[in-house]
């Protein structure tokens, strides 16, 4: 890497973030997954106390 010339690394900095900032969110935003999950019953299950044979 030439320490005597920043420009074309300035420039290459620049544009890679550009496209960090700028094309990269919306394609990561706009992924969707194949199953959505569904929602839980808001029903709480009936427990039974666990009897304990050694007590």
């Amino acid at each position: 890497m030439p320490q005597l010339n920043p420009a074309p690394w300035f420039a290459i900095l620049v544009f890679s973030w550009l496209v960090f900032l700028i094309i990269i969110p919306p394609k990561v935003l706009a992924h969707t997954f194949p199953n959505e999950p569904n929602p839980q019953s808001t029903q709480k299950s009936k427990t039974e106390p666990w009897t304990w044979p050694w007590h």
